[in-house]
C-alpha cells in the first residue's frame, strides 16, 4: 500500500472521488488495493467513500460484493474511530477484484450522484461533525458497514446503508452536520426495511 500519495480535496471532492475511480477503472480489474494506492494509505475518508459509493451501484448486484463493501466500511470506519495512523486492511478484502468494464459502468452511474452531494454539501452545523460527535459519526458508519453482510439476502438494504454512510461520510469531508442528519433519516429507512421484509415473509 503507498504512502506517497495523500488525498487533498477539492470544491468537489466526491466527484474527485468517482474521477479517480473512472481512471482506475481503464485497467482490465480493479482491486482495493489499486484504490488504497490511488488516494494513500493515509486517506481514511475518501478510501471508505469508495466502497460506500459502490455498494449503492448496480455491483451491489454481485453475490458478496456488498458484504465485502461492509466490512471495508466496517474496518477503515474503525480505524478512524481508534485514530489510526495509516490505514491497513486485511489481504482477503484488498486483492478482491472488479472487472474494468463494469466498474466503468457503475462509475458512469455514479456521477449524477456525485454531483448532487457536492452541489448541496457545504460547512454548517459544525457541532454535528467535530468532537466529540465527530467520532459517533465514524462509529455509526462502522455499524453501518458491519451490519452489510447480515442484510445480504434482504432486498435494497445494503444500498441504503451505503446511502447513509455516503452522507454520514460527505458530512465528515465537508463539515456539514446537516448531512449527518440525512444520514441518521436514511439508516432508520435500513433499519426499517429489512422488517418490513421479514414480516412479508
Amino acid at each position: 500500500m503507498s504512502e506517497a500519495n495523500t488525498y487533498e480535496p477539492s470544491e468537489h471532492p466526491v466527484g474527485e472521488i468517482v474521477d479517480r475511480l473512472d481512471e482506475l477503472a481503464g485497467a482490465s480489474s480493479v482491486s482495493l488495493a489499486d484504490v488504497i494506492d490511488a488516494f494513500g494509505s493515509r486517506s481514511f475518508l475518501p478510501v471508505m467513500m469508495v466502497p460506500a459509493l459502490l455498494v449503492v451501484s448496480p455491483l451491489s448486484g454481485i453475490p458478496f460484493f456488498s458484504s465485502a463493501c461492509g466490512l471495508t466500511i466496517a474496518f477503515i470506519a474503525a480505524q478512524m474511530v481508534i485514530s489510526r495512523d495509516q490505514l491497513w486492511l486485511p489481504d482477503f478484502l484488498t486483492k478482491r477484484q472488479v472487472e474494468g468494464a463494469r466498474a466503468r459502468q457503475a462509475v458512469a452511474k455514479l456521477r449524477s450522484v456525485a454531483g448532487w452531494l457536492d452541489k448541496h454539501a457545504k460547512n454548517r452545523i459544525g457541532p454535528f461533525v467535530t468532537a466529540p460527535a465527530r467520532k459517533w459519526v465514524q462509529i455509526m458508519c462502522m455499524l453501518c458497514g458491519a451490519a452489510m453482510p447480515f442484510l445480504e439476502i434482504v432486498p435494497f438494504s445494503s444500498s441504503i446503508l451505503g446511502a447513509a454512510v455516503l452522507f454520514l461520510s460527505t458530512a465528515l469531508l465537508a463539515r456539514d452536520g446537516l448531512f449527518v442528519i440525512f444520514g441518521l433519516a436514511t439508516l432508520s429507512t435500513a433499519i426499517i426495511v429489512p422488517l418490513i421484509v421479514f414480516d412479508v415473509i
